[in-house]
């Protein structure tokens, strides 16, 4: 699908382009976990300047191939008031995700609300709400695992991405 290389360079680019708001903003790089660890440690390690490290946990999908219902472990724990947020998250679907975590951000008062995602698919779907400001990869609708994205709560650990034969299986 994706090796470390192609991934590796996914992430500087990542870091490239969320950069300039570190550079000009109080900024908030929020990990969405649990696929969003690999992400946040990523592109902050390649960041340079003052930024604030904070993560929240929204899943839909709990060890399952297909999304379900929104559901909060646990809330951003740093003040987002008057700050610019990067959402920072391994993969961008429909949108559900970022809907509510967009949404969350400016109730919490957050002056901007901006997203980085590692992968971005691409289908015929409708998009729920605001779409990634950056994009590392693009791929197509197949289910993928690997750099923060798991396969039954497995491989999230991998450096490169892989996908699953065939389409993505459907939920048991």
């Amino acid at each position: 699908m994706a090796t470390a290389a192609v991934v590796n360079r996914a992430w500087d680019d990542l870091a490239t382009q969320v950069q300039p708001l570190i550079d000009t903003q109080p900024c908030v790089l929020l990990g969405v976990l649990l696929g969003g660890v690999v992400p946040l440690v990523q592109i902050a390690g390649r960041l340079h300047g003052d930024f604030l490290l904070d993560y929240c946990h929204l899943t839909r999908y709990g060890g399952a191939t297909r999304g379900g219902t929104l559901r909060w472990v646990q809330p951003p724990r740093l003040s987002l008031q008057g700050k610019t947020v990067i959402v920072i998250d391994d993969i961008f679907d429909e949108g559900d995700t970022l809907r509510e975590l967009h949404a969350a951000c400016r109730a919490r008062g957050a002056a901007a609300v901006h997203a980085a995602v590692l992968v971005r698919k691409r289908h015929g779907r409708a998009v729920a709400g605001p779409v990634p400001d950056f994009v590392g990869l693009e791929i197509g609708d197949e289910y993928v695992f690997g750099c923060g994205m798991d396969y039954q709560e497995r491989w999230r650990h991998l450096d490169a991405l892989w996908a699953l034969p065939g389409p993505a299986p459907a939920a048991p």
